[in-house]
């Protein structure tokens, strides 16, 4: 659990980060599923890492200076009836008690207060085009206040995004972060290894996705941190699948890439594997070439080491492996300059992982590569796709799709993977899909 008084030193770093501006970070809008159904509500994320604040409909605002307070939060006023229907609101006092607010307003009256938060500020901090009808109005408070310029009124002078700050921040995971990652790694992982255990040809992708998310939910998870990927055979061939709707065949591989959310933080694993236990001859070949790849790419996360290490490792492994295979002809150093691997393996190798699956950090800083850093998470995730019908591949590589996952912690002297508690090795599989110990 993240503490109030690490919500309070991100709060302080931007504050002294942007000096006599102010910064406005709204929560996400709530979202209609159909007519009168609303999806289940999860803040926006850089909002809820500055406020720990869990409604919907409220807005903090950052004032350097400000005598009655640098922390503000907009949110709802505590309301009896609408609280018998959806539940108690923290109310104005919540967010100064609960939540750490220097003072509260009630979001309703945003507009009346938010024009004088602004005034005589040298920058307004606000990402637009995140949030269109928001964005409206935060462009209608800087019009009310240039009609007051006869009056002395100073508009902020400059609009900057404050996501290179606030993102920047986000990318560092703290202990207190990293605790939540490695508990939502646990728990992923033992829902992984209930799929292996129940999967059996004849079942259908949705009963071992209802698995995966019965895991989750039994582990105190009330949400997967994406919708699950359960493709089986030609599925686990499309990178994106989520129809989850076909029936397993007998001699087909399994993809799986599925990861709980835990405290709004998330985890992401991916693991292959044969849907009646055993891998067939060309299914282990193609596999062993994507474990040695993922090993050759975590081995490369360091500090010191840049963002691309990992995927340059792979990449190769990868490319030597389809040689050896016959899957590919020619020199290796060519092949890869020319990247004749894509056919066959078409993404990046990993991603920053935190509140977002996806999450935020820029990859690059002035066009070179970032350098990996103590307490940044990263998946790492090769993998090969062979579609039936790839241009002058034999019929026994059709419809083999792999993909092997993990994530993995930047420590001081080199890496943490949190998520080793899922079997990958053949061996270990099909010993885990046999119900031997």
């Amino acid at each position: 659990m993240i503490q109030a008084s690490e919500f309070a030193r991100r709060r302080r770093a931007l504050l002294k980060a942007i000096g006599d501006g102010v910064m406005i970070v709204p929560t996400g809008p709530v979202r209609r599923r159909n007519s009168d159904v609303e999806y289940p509500y999860r803040s926006d994320s850089d909002f809820y890492y500055l406020s720990g604040f869990p409604e919907p409909e409220a807005v903090l605002v950052l004032c350097p200076g400000r005598a009655h307070g640098q922390y503000i939060l907009f949110c709802r006023e505590r309301d009896a009836e609408k609280e018998a229907w959806n539940g108690d609101r923290a109310g104005l006092e919540g967010a100064v008690e609960r939540y750490g607010a220097d003072d509260a307003f009630p979001v309703t009256d945003i507009d009346d207060i938010m024009p004088g938060l602004m005034e005589n500020r040298s920058k307004l901090y606000y990402s637009m085009g995140r949030h269109s009808e928001f964005d409206r109005r935060v462009l209608g408070w800087v019009n009310q206040l240039r009609g007051q310029a006869r009056s002395g009124v100073h508009v902020p002078g400059e609009f900057v995004d404050p996501g290179h700050l606030i993102h920047d921040m986000r990318l560092i995971k703290s202990a207190a972060e990293r605790r939540i990652m490695a508990a939502a790694a646990r728990l992923s992982c033992k829902a992984h290894i209930a799929a292996m255990e129940i999967c059996q040809p004849g079942m259908w992708e949705y009963q071992i996705e209802a698995q995966l998310l019965s895991s989750f939910m039994a582990g105190g998870s009330r949400s997967p941190a994406y919708p699950s990927i359960v493709g089986g055979g030609q599925n686990g061939c499309v990178l994106h699948y989520g129809s989850n709707n076909a029936q397993l065949q007998d001699g087909d591989l399994l993809l799986i890439d599925a990861g709980a959310e835990l405290e709004n933080y998330a985890a992401d694993i991916t693991r292959t594997f044969p849907v009646n236990g055993h891998y067939s001859d060309p299914q282990k070949a193609l596999y062993e070439v994507v474990l040695a790849a993922q090993a050759a790419a975590i081995e490369q996360v360091r500090p010191g080491n840049h963002w691309n290490n990992p995927h340059e490792a792979a990449v190769r492994v990868l490319t030597e492996g389809l040689v050896d295979l016959g899957l590919l002809q020619g020199e290796v150093s060519e092949l890869i300059e020319t990247e004749a691997y894509r056919p066959f393996y078409m993404h990046r190798t990993g991603h920053w992982l935190g509140m977002d699956v996806h999450d935020v950090g820029d990859y690059k800083i002035d066009d070179a590569w970032r350098l990996l850093e103590p307490g940044m998470v990263l998946t790492v995730e090769p993998g090969l796709y062979i579609r039936a019908g790839t241009g002058g591949v034999d019929e026994r590589w059709w419809n083999i799709g792999i993909r092997i996952e993990d994530d993995v912690v930047v420590t001081k002297t080199g890496h943490k993977v949190l998520t080793d508690g899922v079997p990958k090795s053949v061996a270990e599989i099909e010993r885990v899909m046999s119900g031997r110990p």
